[in-house]
C-alpha cells in the first residue's frame, strides 16, 4: 500500500512532480560529469605514455609531468644498460616549440616529440607504419587530435615550428593529453635541427625494455640505488602513481572536480528535500486522516521514503543516458579518455538513493506536524 500511496502522491501533482525530477536529473547528470572528469584526468596524464614501449623509465631528477620532463644526460641511458635485465633502451626528446602557420601566420604553441626512428618506441601502428617517412630531414607526423587552429594536417603542407620549417609527411591518431593543444613526433635528428639549442647527449626521457621475466618495480628499485641522482627511475606503474599524485593533489583540478562533486549532491539533495517537505505540507490533512485510521508516523514517514526514492530513480535512468552520450562526445572529440564503468555507475546510483533518503529523512519533520486533533 505505501508504494501505492506514494506514487498516487506524485502523480496527484504531476507537474510539481515533473520539476522536481527535472532537477534531480540535473543534479545526477553533473554528478555523472564530474566523476568522469575527475577520473579521466590522470588518465588523460598517462595518454601519451601508455602509447609508449617500456617496462622502467628513466626521468630527470626535476621531472614534474610530461609537459615538465626536463632533460638528462644520455650517458645515464647507457650506464642504465649494463644492468643485466634491461633488454633494450631508447631515447626520447620533448620540448614545447611555437608552430606558425605559413598560409595565415597564426603562432601556437606545440609539443614535439623526438625518438630514434630505428627503435620501436611507440605503440601506435599508424606511427609504426610510418616510421621511415621520418627519415627524411624536417618531416612530422601530426596527432589528429591537435586542435584546428593550427590548420589543415594535409600532408605535404609546411608550416614553422621554432622557425624551422617542416613538412607534414602523415597524421596519427593518439591524443595531446595535457601537454598542449598540438602534437607532432619528428625524428631525434630533426629535433634537434628544430631546436637548435638541444642535442642528441640530452634526453628527455629513457624507455628501458626488459627482459621476459625480470621484475619492474626491483629494476627500477636497483637502477634507481646505481644512478646518479640528476635522474629517477620510474616503473610503468609507478609512473601512474606519480602522475595520479600529481593531477590530484599537487594542481587544483583534483580540488576543482572534488568540489563540484560536493556541490551537485547538496544541489540534488536541496531539490529533494524542498519539493517532499512542501508535499508534505501540502498533505498533511491527509496524513492525519491516516494517522486518526492507525497508521504510525513511521509508516507514514515510509511513503514519503518511497516518494523520494521513486523521485530519484526517475531521474537517474534518463541522466545515465545523456550521461553516456557526452561521454561518447567528449571522448571523440577531445580524445580525452572518459569511459562510463560499472563501478561507476553502481556508485551514482548508491549516491542517489542515498540523497533521496537523506532528504527525505529531513523531510519527516514536517509529517510530525499532522495531528489528527486538525481534523476536528
Amino acid at each position: 500500500m505505501r508504494s501505492f500511496v506514494a506514487w498516487r502522491t506524485l502523480a496527484h501533482e504531476r507537474g510539481r512532480s515533473v520539476l522536481a525530477v527535472l532537477g534531480i536529473f540535473i543534479a545526477v547528470h553533473l554528478i555523472f560529469m564530474q566523476l568522469g572528469f575527475y577520473n579521466s584526468v590522470p588518465r588523460g596524464g598517462m595518454l601519451i605514455y601508455d602509447a609508449l614501449a617500456f617496462d622502467v623509465i628513466l626521468v630527470s631528477g626535476e621531472y614534474v609531468f610530461q609537459g615538465q620532463s626536463r632533460e638528462f644526460p644520455r650517458r645515464r641511458l647507457l650506464q642504465a644498460m649494463a644492468h643485466p635485465d634491461v633488454a633494450r633502451a631508447a631515447p626520447l626528446y620533448q620540448n614545447a616549440g611555437v608552430w606558425t602557420d605559413a598560409e595565415g601566420r597564426r603562432r601556437r604553441e606545440i609539443f614535439v616529440m623526438g625518438f630514434n626512428v630505428d627503435e620501436p618506441v611507440f605503440n601506435v601502428p599508424a606511427i609504426e607504419a610510418q616510421r621511415d617517412k621520418l627519415r627524411i630531414l624536417d618531416t612530422v607526423l601530426i596527432d589528429e587530435a591537435t586542435r584546428p587552429e593550427f590548420g589543415p594536417q594535409t600532408p605535404g603542407r609546411r608550416a614553422e615550428i621554432d622557425g624551422r620549417t617542416v613538412e607534414i609527411a602523415g597524421t596519427y591518431r593518439l591524443g595531446t593529453g595535457f601537454v598542449a593543444l598540438g602534437v607532432v613526433i619528428a625524428s631525434d635528428l630533426t629535433f634537434v635541427r628544430i631546436f637548435k639549442g638541444r642535442s642528441v647527449e640530452s634526453l628527455a626521457m629513457g624507455l628501458l625494455t626488459l627482459k621476459p621475466g625480470a621484475d619492474a618495480e626491483r629494476v627500477a628499485a636497483e637502477l634507481g640505488r646505481i644512478l646518479p641522482r640528476d635522474v629517477r627511475v620510474l616503473s610503468r606503474a609507478q609512473l601512474g602513481e606519480h602522475e595520479v599524485g600529481h593531477w590530484m593533489t599537487r594542481t587544483s583540478t583534483g580540488l576543482v572536480w572534488g568540489f563540484g562533486l560536493v556541490i551537485s549532491f547538496v544541489v540534488g539533495a536541496a531539490i529533494l528535500f524542498q519539493t517532499l517537505a512542501t508535499q508534505v505540507r501540502r498533505h498533511l490533512p491527509a496524513y492525519a486522516t491516516l494517522k486518526a485510521m492507525g497508521y504510525t508516523d513511521r509508516y507514514l514517514g515510509g511513503i514519503v521514503v518511497l516518494q523520494a526514492v521513486m523521485m530519484a530513480v526517475l531521474a537517474f535512468l534518463p541522466a545515465f543516458a545523456l550521461s553516456l552520450f557526452v561521454y561518447r562526445v567528449t571522448r571523440e572529440n577531445t580524445l580525452l579518455p572518459i569511459f562510463m564503468t560499472e563501478v561507476r555507475v553502481a556508485g551514482v546510483l548508491a549516491v542517489t538513493i542515498v540523497m533521496s533518503v537523506v532528504s527525505a529523512l529531513f523531510a519527516l519533520r514536517n509529517l510530525r506536524k499532522a495531528d489528527p486533533v486538525d481534523l476536528f
